[in-house]
């Protein structure tokens, strides 16, 4: 997730009356994956408050063809053979006299998807889940002119780990790689962007915790990105983070490496055939030791098992027809003994003691999480984009991911054995979990 805290355009127009330097100005970023595909905003002349409005609309059919028309596994997709609204966010951002915030509000399957896994909203009171699930960034702070300038913000933004944005219309693939789609979209917590220079940010983080509304244990997660961006065409960052993420187990701590590379390797003019040529690569690894598990190694009765995370995805695209066409291609690789960043599939009891969470249903085969259970899997897409302007994307996509485990929803789905969650539950039947899903996607994805 690479957007900055506004897009470069935004900054710029903000600074205009005033001397301040502005990071990463005269660098195109527009290529990127994970960032804004936009030059400017319409909405650029307002001097304090720019708006942002993005929709996300997509029609997807598994093969497997659940016949509870349940997505098993991706923050993106939640229903299959229907057309559904995955996300509307709105809002915008604020800027006055070194004053800052940002606000976008989150509606749609994504609301659901995305705070699913989250445990922490069960240490306490006050369904931190349903307060929240609505916004998916909502921060404000302050602007220091230092350097390239010093960003002090407070509350709920993205969170930077995994190369891919958490809107859809930034990214080159629709269906996430694993690397992104088990890492968090969020932060709640505090962040400091240092700005340096102009090629380099600087940013650390103090947060409740991984993709957490409040807190798993009582210490924070602490962390922090680092990008360097010295010219149009290369772009490598790291994302690190240290916490204790495992609900009711203070002695278990969790380490995460996140690092990516994007290069544009070819650049021709408008008329060309091919316009751009460019890659990203991203590496992952990271593990929890104490409290019953052991990094990367298999220890001692006492130490417990190997668990750990390591993953890895490449994609490459091709912008041609006057930038207004791109192919991309490419795929990832990823294990998780232990499983502890796996999304469970939806519709079955979760490993952990929440009988009331309103995203799962329950089953006598939950999707086991045990320290030792094994993960393996790997995905790989293509897919076509027409941008007619700025402002618009359609999408047709075709996606296959497999894992070592029955993971992903079978042709008997895994709400009940009639398809729906309000059917009593035959107590021999289990959720259908097969090893492989292909998918096609359509999408449309409109940002202003």
């Amino acid at each position: 997730m690479l957007s900055l805290v506004l897009s470069f355009s935004n900054l710029i127009t903000f600074a205009q009356e005033t001397t301040e330097k502005i990071p990463f100005e005269g660098i195109d970023a527009t290529w990127q994956n994970g960032s804004d595909r936009r030059d400017s905003s319409v909405f650029h002349k307002m001097k304090h408050f720019i708006p942002s409005i993005l929709i996300d609309v997509n029609y997807n059919y598994s093969f497997n063809n659940p016949i509870d028309n349940t997505v098993v596994g991706s923050t993106a997709l939640a229903r299959h053979n229907e057309i559904q609204l995955s996300a509307l966010h709105f809002g915008g951002d604020f800027y006055y006299e070194g004053a800052r915030a940002r606000l976008m509000t989150q509606f749609g399957t994504r609301s659901t998807l995305v705070p699913r896994n989250d445990f922490s909203p069960y240490r306490g009171q006050y369904d931190l889940a349903n307060a929240y699930r609505y916004l998916s960034e909502a921060y404000a702070g302050y602007h220091i002119q230092k350097w390239y300038g010093i960003n002090i913000d407070a509350g709920m933004f993205m969170s930077y780990i995994g190369l891919n944005s958490y809107y859809q219309a930034e990214n080159w693939e629709y269906q996430a790689s694993f690397t992104s789609d088990n890492t968090p979209w969020f932060f709640n917590g505090i962040r400091v962007q240092i700005f340096p220079s102009k090629t380099l940010k600087i940013e650390p983080w103090i947060v409740n915790g991984w993709q957490s509304y409040g807190k798993f244990n009582s210490m924070p997660g602490f962390g922090g990105n680092i990008t360097w961006m010295p010219n149009n065409n290369f772009k490598i960052l790291t994302n690190n983070y240290y916490g204790t993420d495992a609900a009711g187990i203070p002695q278990r701590k969790r380490f995460h490496s996140d690092n990516s590379l994007l290069y544009k390797y070819y650049n021709g003019d408008k008329h060309s055939g091919i316009n751009k040529m460019a890659l990203s690569l991203t590496a992952d690894f990271g593990f929890e030791k104490g409290g019953g598990v052991n990094g990367f190694t298999d220890g001692s009765t006492s130490k417990g098992p190997a668990q750990y995370f390591a993953s890895a995805m490449i994609y490459n695209r091709i912008w041609f027809g006057k930038n207004k066409f791109a192919w991309t291609i490419g795929g990832g690789i990823m294990t998780n003994p232990g499983r502890y960043l796996i999304l469970y599939p939806t519709g079955q009891a979760s490993p952990l003691p929440n009988p009331n969470d309103p995203t799962k249903t329950a089953g006598a085969y939950p999707f086991s999480a045990n320290a030792g259970d094994q993960f393996k899997a790997w995905d790989c897409s293509s897919n076509i984009d027409w941008m007619p302007n700025q402002s618009i994307t359609f999408r047709a996509e075709i996606v296959h991911r497999a894992s070592s485990v029955p993971y992903f929803a079978g042709r008997g789905g895994v709400s009940s054995q009639t398809g729906l969650n309000t059917t009593t539950l035959d107590p021999n039947w289990r959720p259908d979990l097969v090893r492989s899903e292909t998918r096609i996607i359509l999408a449309m994805l409109f940002r202003m």
